[in-house]
């Protein structure tokens, strides 16, 4: 699960950066910070 979680999580921050560079600003800083609450190093949104 921690595995499935971490990979989540890094498509996740991309997919920000990615909004980012098309200027999606506010789409990319959402999509950024909910990578990282998911993530392993984060509060996990799962685990309670």
């Amino acid at each position: 699960m921690a595995t499935l979680l971490w990979i989540l999580a890094v498509i996740l921050v991309i997919a920000g950066v990615v909004a980012l560079v098309r200027r999606q600003i506010l789409w990319g800083v959402v999509l950024i910070v909910v990578g990282l609450l998911v993530g392993p190093g984060g509060v996990s949104l799962f685990t309670g």
